[in-house]
């Protein structure tokens, strides 16, 4: 399927669908050499995979990861890797009653527009589900980086309108909603518990912070690295908006506010979010993304059938009442991919 493959010297393409066999990614790129193991992939995909709590879908997919070619004697080999997840958990017969129907807020009636046909069963290839293989090649991403001495950290910062008052990232692994304030996060899950009994759900807004990038990481003038870090989470089917240092803020700023000023030392301030040019300052790059709230709820809406009638819709099965806390590893897996693909296009520059 074409729009399924990102990144130009560390690319990847991920297949499979919600209620198919499998899903999975092949990365192509990888720096040979590297020690890697299913254990490296498996401690991020545990992170993302569902049933981790009762504020997340109860699906149980143990998401084990397979390694299946580019490693020989436990370091890669420069060739393409291919990583595959057994689907093994699917209900399918979930979605025999709404077939048929554009369910609200999911991709039914544009695909089936685009395509003349559709995979019903959880959205196909729509699902959030194809974002394990993104996670699986981030995994690869990550441990490359922390070789260049990078770091790529996500945290709920908001749900539901409630928001993180301080920002303690030891913490953002000791709660269900990977929220970075313990206090808020105790918030969070009580609203989305509630909704859980309603039937509906909420969104929210993830913060990631990325430390270590070196100055001079991004491709001018359409391969801005703010651009391709904004392109990588918008293609994220549950994010609707990204704003990058201060943000939406600068609208608001004059631009002697806005403006990081210099000295011998370095940067005085980090409006610019860490990029100047669509090229890293060196400085940590922040960025924030909208989540909207999970399209599957149980609640009864208005929508239309393929034959044009208008009916009633409500989404059964298992879903996610939040979005934000498993979407966390992914946000931080797309930052990796795209960073590693700059470093690796930078030393393909100079050689």
């Amino acid at each position: 399927m074409a729009g399924s493959s990102f990144g130009h010297s560390f690319r990847i393409t991920t297949f499979g669908e919600s209620h198919g066999g499998a899903v999975g990614v092949v990365i192509d790129g990888v720096t040979p050499g590297l020690e890697l193991s299913a254990e490296d992939v498996q401690k991020e995909l545990d992170r993302r995979k569902p049933g981790q709590s009762d504020i997340t879908t109860p699906r149980k997919e143990t998401d084990e990861v397979h390694l299946m070619s580019g490693i020989f004697e436990g370091k890669t080999t420069g060739t393409p890797i291919l990583l595959i997840l057994y689907n093994k958990d699917q209900r399918s017969q979930d979605y025999d009653a709404i077939k048929n129907l554009f369910r609200p807020g999911h991709a039914d009636f544009t695909y089936l527009k685009k395509y003349g046909i559709r995979d019903y069963r959880g959205s196909g290839r729509a699902s959030g589900r194809e974002t394990a293989g993104r996670v699986a090649a981030g995994a690869v991403a990550k441990k490359l980086l922390a070789h260049r001495g990078v770091s790529v950290t996500a945290y709920t910062l908001a749900a539901g309108g409630i928001q993180c008052d301080t920002i303690d990232e030891s913490v953002i692994e000791k709660n269900p909603m990977r929220a970075a304030d313990m206090a808020a996060a105790e918030k969070m899950a009580a609203l989305v518990r509630q909704m859980v009994d309603q039937g509906d759900s909420v969104g929210g807004i993830v913060e990631c912070r990325i430390r270590g990038v070196k100055p001079g990481i991004g491709e001018p003038v359409f391969d801005k690295l703010d651009a391709e870090l904004a392109r990588a989470m918008l293609s994220l089917g549950a994010v609707k908006g990204i704003e990058i240092g201060s943000g939406f803020n600068c609208a608001s700023m004059k631009g002697s506010e806005h403006n990081d000023p210099m000295d011998t030392t370095g940067f005085k301030s980090n409006n610019a979010g860490g990029i100047i040019g669509g090229i890293s300052t060196g400085e940590e790059i922040v960025f924030r993304i909208a989540v909207k709230p999970t399209s599957s709820i149980s609640k009864e809406q208005n929508t239309v059938n393929i034959q044009g009638n208008e009916v009633k819709v409500k989404t059964e099965g298992r879903h996610d009442p939040c979005i934000c806390p498993r979407i966390v590893p992914v946000v931080e897996a797309m930052a990796a991919l795209v960073l590693e693909d700059h470093y690796k296009r930078l030393e393909a520059l100079h050689g």
